[in-house]
């Protein structure tokens, strides 16, 4: 068993194709109208044929007050794994993102946390 697919719920699809693909550095990997809103995957360029993101909507009443509460109370939704978080803050703070947390180290492990623009708290951690 292996993960093919996981989520975080955008409040733009459009915004976040633009925050994950230009300043994440993602590929989009999946776009497919479904009407008002779109099946809209992203992968890493590492690894284009494994785990997907899928931005997806928040229009569920229950997404939308999940993603504030996290957001409220300091929680990233999700982590994604780099090889140096002080030199991938670095480069994010040039290109405008916002973090919530500056890296820090705890033992083996390095994280900061950046806001995405699109309703989330993102981690970035290494090891």
């Amino acid at each position: 068993m292996r993960i093919h697919l996981t989520s975080v719920h955008v409040d733009d699809q459009n915004k976040a194709l633009a925050f994950y693909t230009d300043i994440l550095g993602f590929t989009k990997k999946h776009e497919i109208p479904l009407g008002e809103h779109r099946w809209l995957t992203v992968v890493s360029p590492e690894d284009p044929d494994g785990t997907e993101l899928v931005l997806e909507p928040d229009a569920h009443p229950a997404a939308q007050a999940y993603m504030k509460a996290l957001v409220s109370d300091g929680i990233p939704i999700t982590s994604f794994a780099v090889d140096d978080v002080q030199a991938e803050y670095e480069r994010l703070q040039s290109l405008g993102v916002v973090f919530t947390q500056a890296p820090l180290t705890m033992g083996a492990v390095t994280t900061a946390v950046f806001d995405d623009t699109c309703g989330n708290l993102i981690q970035i951690a290494s090891q």
